[in-house]
């Protein structure tokens, strides 16, 4: 019954990569009684948020339960996926949202960032409420109770050392397997749905809708000037790219957004930016921080610029090898 506990302590910090990948495999296999998506959105959820822990490897179960409700809102309300393999049920997360949809007639179309933000955050707290009874215990049992620390009254986790040098190691593949497995299961247990398309869906639940927010922020730090290449760049060519690829960091931090012109977004793309660039944008962080009103942004409280080199050295380990530079500036 460890699904219900309310507390739960790590047995060993140390565990090694061949322990860690049976726990994932467990996970995944058909012995975990995975009767729900669950498992499959809190481990995407966590993997989301690797960049989002303090010193201590801690993280609140706002930032976890965020991801958390947005993945099931666009699974559920937007592309109208069952959560659950009991025919003729519910998962009560789903019974949660579909309610919140009925209550404001939210039409199917909107996705999770369209809603406003106060309806974001009661969603965020019911969801928190109910996966603190369901979820986080049932992931802490399937892992010998050695993936993380949780606190149901804190509402806050601490993800063991080892896991979480693991998956920052392996966190493409991870997240490959994730996505996969939860495609698998939605497959099963939804009629019209096929693995290629499903996976296709999995993959873009986390996507923000748009990245506007950002812009009014970032663009009083780069006079109009592309970030890559430096020059100045039409209002209607700008757009705001992920420094660290979206693919790989599967979130939107400011301290990994910059103002880029359309030609170095469309050209960088999925690639990593040349090693030269990594410390332009430290020093631009520098500036956001010394800066209070963004210093007190949530992304910037666990932001430090070591974090952003592992990010950036961790990326290379997951397979971003494929350098860019703009072709037409030599460094």
């Amino acid at each position: 019954m460890s699904h219900k506990l309310q507390v739960g302590e790590m047995k060993t910090e140390y565990l090694t990569d061949k322990e860690i990948w049976s726990h994932f495999n467990f996970i995944f296999s058909p012995k975990s009684k995975n009767s729900t998506t669950y498992k499959f959105v809190l481990i995407k959820s966590i993997l989301e948020n690797l960049y989002n822990v303090n010193e201590k490897l801690e993280v609140n179960y706002s930032t976890i339960y965020s991801s958390f409700a947005k993945i099931y809102w666009n699974l559920v309300i937007h592309h109208n996926l069952n959560q659950i393999n009991v025919p003729g049920r519910l998962a009560e997360v789903q019974t949660i949202l579909l309610d919140i949809q009925g209550k404001y007639h939210i039409p199917k179309s909107l996705v999770f960032d369209k809603l406003s933000s106060e309806l974001q955050v009661e969603i965020i707290h019911k969801v928190t409420k109910k996966c603190k009874i369901n979820v986080m215990g049932a992931i802490y049992g399937d892992t010998g109770c050695t993936i993380y620390d949780f606190d149901n009254r804190k509402e806050q986790l601490r993800i063991n050392p080892a896991y979480y040098s693991f998956m920052q190691r392996f966190q493409r593949v991870l997240i490959y397997l994730t996505n996969y497995q939860l495609a698998l299961f939605l497959e099963k247990f939804n009629e019209n749905g096929d693995t290629t398309n499903l996976l296709l869906k999995v993959e873009n639940v986390s996507k923000r809708s748009s990245l506007d927010q950002f812009y009014q922020v970032l663009t009083s730090f780069y006079s109009g000037k592309c970030f890559y290449c430096g020059k100045t760049i039409k209002k209607n060519k700008v757009h705001v790219d992920h420094f660290i690829p979206w693919s790989f960091v599967q979130a939107d931090q400011l301290w990994n957004l910059v103002i880029s012109c359309s030609n170095c977004n469309l050209s960088k793309s999925d690639k990593l930016a040349d090693k030269y660039f990594l410390e332009t944008v430290i020093e631009r962080n520098e500036t956001i921080i010394s800066v209070l009103e963004l210093r007190k942004r949530e992304d910037m409280k666990v932001y430090s610029s070591k974090k952003l080199i592992d990010l950036y050295h961790y990326s290379v380990e997951n397979g971003f090898t494929d350098y860019w530079r703009p072709k037409d500036i030599v460094l």
